[in-house]
């Protein structure tokens, strides 16, 4: 049995990653979610759950939002901290810049199908939809466009599975969470 262990630092992103991952996996993989309160609880205690987990054919994938951080300086930290756990040949970390909205807020056709609103696709040519990983307040964008109808757990739910997987999403670092996905399962399949 092959797993492919997703450690998040939010709730609402396994909801998201439900709704596209049947689509990107074979059946015979197994998904776990390893989910924190919050990017310090998954800092604090990733090394902690990546030593634990004991599991052969194992694959990692590690992320959180950005937030108002550096990146670079983020992505390090947690690439440090795996390192420390001997399994970064198979980890992966990725990092939501700015924050999941971004994902949403570059697919806003699934945004649209997800939340049953019409006709927010053709926004996805306003300026600010083109590069919404660009937006520090992604989820104040979201909350606004929808009217206050995204909530982040059922809004995830809702748009996951909705989100198109095909490299066409604006959200740059959603594409590279797909390309990640891929290369741990080019590992363990």
């Amino acid at each position: 049995m092959s797993y492919l262990v997703f450690l998040l630092e939010e709730p609402s992103a396994a909801e998201m990653l439900k709704g596209i991952l049947p689509r990107l996996l074979p059946a015979e993989i197994t998904v776990k979610f390893i989910i924190f309160e919050g990017k310090q609880d998954l800092e604090k205690q990733l090394e902690r759950r990546l030593k634990g987990w004991n599991q052969p054919n194992s694959a990692f994938l590690v992320m959180r939002d950005k937030d108002s951080g550096d990146c670079l300086i983020i992505k390090n930290r947690l690439i440090e901290k795996v390192m420390a756990t001997g399994k970064r040949a198979s980890t992966v970390v990725r990092i939501a810049c700015a924050e999941l909205e971004s994902f949403y807020l570059g697919d806003l056709k699934a945004v649209e199908g997800g939340l049953n609103i019409p006709n927010l696709a053709k926004k996805q040519n306003v300026k600010k939809f083109r590069t919404p990983d660009l937006l520090s307040n992604a989820s104040e964008e979201l909350f606004k466009l929808t009217d206050g109808r995204y909530q982040k757990v059922s809004g995830s739910r809702d748009i996951g599975p909705h989100l198109k997987i095909d490299g066409s999403n604006q959200s740059h670092s959603f594409n590279v969470l797909l390309a990640g996905i891929d290369k741990l399962l080019g590992m363990i399949a």
